[in-house]
Formats: C-alpha cells, structure tokens, sequence
C-alpha cells in the first residue's frame, strides 16, 4: 500500500495541487463534525490535518475517530504537542520548529514522543516547520516562546528551509500562523521552492481564491486552510 508521502510525491509530479483542512480539536464539537466532514468531502481538499496549539488531553484522538468514520481522505496528525497523537490517523507530521532556537521544539519534544510512536502504525513524516511574521502574534509563538522570522528577510528564510532539507527533512511547512492577518507573499513561497526538492506546505492567512491561486503559482505543493474554514464551511464555494 503506497504511503501518505508518496502519494504525494505522486501528486505533485503529475501537476496536481494539493488542498488540506486543519481541524482544531479545541475548536470543533464532535456532535457537529459529521456535518464539517461532509463539507470537506464535497470540497476539492484532498487531505484533512488535525492539530492545536492548545488541545485538550485525549481529544484528538476522539476528533480522528470521529473524522475517519465520515471520510476516506488521509488524516495527518499536525501536532502542537505529545498529546496530540492518535493512532487512528494515516501519519504524523514530526514537526521540527527550525525557524526558532527553543531546545524543546527542536529535538526535546520529540524525544518524549518516541514512547507513543515505538511500534505505531503511524507513517511518521520528517518536516521542518517555519514560522514566518504575519502582522499578528500567533498562539505558535506564545506557546514555543520563539520568534518568527521577518517577511523581509527572504534570506534567511531560505536557507533555513535548505538547511531542514539538508539535515533529511521530508517536507518544508511555510506558516503564518492561525489568524495570520497576512499570509505568506509570493516571493517568499518562489523563494524557497526554487531552491528545493522536497515539496512545500504553505499556510496562514489565506481566506479567498485569488490567494489560494497565489501560493500555488508561486509553487506551494500543499496548501493549508484552518481559520477561513471554521469561520465559514462553505468557504470551498468561492474557490471554484
């Protein structure tokens, strides 16, 4: 059975344009997900990620279930801590937050999540995350106590994306934050693809079509869509 990753490996070399739906536990009542699913089932979203800054104990593993029961689309586990793994899902997004310089979000947690994922099924997904400035402190920076780096430095933001890759990072994750109040320019997202291999996530901040279009021109592989769609969930209507 061919794996999340490959399958998009296979994506992206066939030209396709991947869409994923991030879904807060903390955010989402479990009597009303059905309804939420079904929407993303109906939309062009071709994965659903599921994670928070600030989730309770046990509930991401409830949301998973809950999801799995109502679509047969991948289910990543994008974890904002320990807690937040369930072996319900497809894969884990084994976040490195390399655009910071806290220990803990680098190798610390991770060390104390290899006990929940020694024998998991989980497909673990190696990706370095950067946390880019968007105009708005973000709950990212509150909880890791790092700082994101500056929009304006697209130097800086590119060879922090090719060291992840360099030190066998699988993918590279470009992020503005949840209510990021501007997502990431599209010099920033060609930047870092042109001087890449592995594919390339972008998210935050992007609330309609035109810059939805915008991060896959500039040569997002993946884009990701949170805040626009708790605020509305026929959001996948204007993007048609």
């Amino acid at each position: 059975m061919s794996s999340v990753y490959q399958n998009i490996i296979k994506s992206i070399t066939n030209g396709d344009k991947l869409l994923a739906v991030l879904i807060d536990p903390d955010k989402v009542q479990l009597n009303q997900l059905k309804r939420s699913i079904g929407k993303i089932n109906a939309s062009q979203a071709t994965h659903i990620f599921v994670g928070g800054s600030l989730v309770e104990d046990n509930k991401t593993d409830l949301v998973v279930i809950e999801i799995k029961q109502h679509s047969n689309l991948p289910v990543i586990l994008f974890p904002g801590d320990v807690t937040q793994i369930s072996q319900s899902a497809n894969a884990l997004l084994f976040l490195s937050l390399i655009s910071g310089h806290n220990p803990d979000y680098l190798i610390g947690k991770h060390v104390e999540a290899v006990k929940n994922l020694r024998g998991s099924k989980l497909e673990i997904i190696p990706t370095g995350y950067i946390l880019i400035e968007n105009g708005n402190e973000t709950a990212v920076q509150r909880v890791t106590g790092t700082m994101p780096i500056m929009r304006s430095n697209i130097q800086k933001i590119t060879d922090t994306a090719k060291a992840g890759e360099l030190l066998g990072l699988k993918l590279i994750y470009l992020e503005a934050g949840s209510g990021a109040i501007h997502p990431i320019p599209m010099e920033i997202i060609k930047a870092v693809k042109q001087d890449l291999k592995v594919p390339v996530i972008v998210g935050g901040g992007i609330k309609s079509k035109s810059q939805l279009d915008s991060a896959y021109q500039a040569g997002g592989d993946m884009v990701v869509i949170g805040t626009a769609f708790e605020e509305d969930e026929d959001v996948f209507n204007t993007f048609k």
